[in-house]
């Protein structure tokens, strides 16, 4: 009976509902892939499913960009609610996640580059966004999205940046050290962000939140079902995609932003240690704020919404004054 049992699309219903309770509702958008060709006249098209306020915007616009993991309705439930009341809110899946995808299959796998193409031209295509100027928070990988898309698009286009849990000067010593901290016994990086055993799934939840559950909560029969839905059915995509990162390569190199930039972190986060967030401050010339939530991993914003709202919030809503009046509105 046990291994009948399945969480997944309970999660899943109380997760959508949280985002229709927000005004959010589905759309899905055909696209030019942006990494095919390069030349303008390539056949090749991606899919983005999104999810968004309706109608032209009223509110300042706010892109929500999940990480790596489970699902954007799962990583961003706890926010759309509360800052629906003060943003036009647009949750998209990143290509190869939930219901966004592309035709190609010999295009390479998306870099953060190519994911952060893909949603400046969801942004261009969504009802009054085009040449909006609209804020980005990203969180985990999505963090290295946000930080490609704010310096791709410029401050006329993108900004202010929220960058959450991401360390976006991650490198191979920062992989060892990940390793060291989760034990003996791993072979690489990937088997615990790729979980394919319910041994390194358990691992990857008590490395990843501050409180994991008790091992009697998350039987074996869970933990396989989780994988099954979550990592089992795409993993050769996901592998596909995980090599497309180019955080920590030559093509990725951070240098300093010109929109205003919050770094939230969680204080006890173990897959991108606390000291990282101070790291990326001071590439970004020190002038990024750093906001630590306490007796958090590496999710503030499902283990403390409440605090991870609010700082949120007073920085966006500080933040939302443009310093020249034809900047808002333009057309870039």
């Amino acid at each position: 009976m046990g291994a009948s049992l399945s969480l997944v699309p309970a999660i899943d219903y109380f997760a959508r509902r949280e985002f229709l309770a927000a005004g959010l509702r589905p759309h899905s958008v055909t696209l030019p892939y942006p990494d095919d060709g390069g030349d303008g006249k390539s056949s090749s098209t991606c899919t983005v499913h999104y999810w968004a306020s309706p109608g032209e915007p009223k509110l300042p616009p706010l892109l929500l960009i999940h990480g790596f993991g489970p699902r954007a309705t799962w990583q961003w439930r706890c926010q759309v609610g509360p800052l629906s009341r003060q943003f036009h809110i647009i949750v998209p899946d990143l290509l190869g996640f939930g219901g966004s995808s592309w035709d190609s299959p010999t295009s390479p796998p998306p870099s953060e580059a190519t994911q952060a193409a893909a949603l400046s031209a969801l942004l261009d295509s969504v009802e009054g966004l085009k040449g909006k100027h609209v804020a980005v928070a990203g969180t985990s990988y999505g963090g290295f999205v946000a930080y490609w898309l704010a310096r791709a698009a410029g401050a006329g286009r993108v900004g202010p940046v929220v960058i959450a849990s991401s360390d976006v000067l991650k490198t191979a010593a920062d992989d060892r050290g990940f390793l060291k901290r989760a034990g003996e016994g791993w072979s690489g990086v990937h088997e615990l962000l790729l979980p394919s055993q319910p041994a390194a799934m358990r691992r990857l939840m008590q490395m990843a939140v501050y409180r994991p559950p008790p091992p009697m909560m998350t039987p074996d029969f869970v933990l396989r079902d989780f994988i099954q839905k979550l990592f089992t059915d795409k993993r050769e995509q996901l592998i596909h995609l995980f090599k497309g990162i180019t955080v920590g390569t030559d093509k990725f190199q951070v240098t300093p932003l010109s929109q205003e930039v919050l770094i939230v972190w969680g204080e006890h986060d173990q897959l991108f240690p606390i000291e990282k967030a101070f790291a990326i401050q001071r590439a970004l010339d020190g002038k990024a704020r750093v906001e630590i939530i306490k007796k958090t991993g590496h999710a503030p914003q499902l283990e403390d919404p409440a605090s991870f709202n609010k700082i949120v919030l007073d920085f966006l809503l500080a933040s939302d004054k443009p310093a020249d009046p034809s900047i808002n509105g333009s057309s870039l």
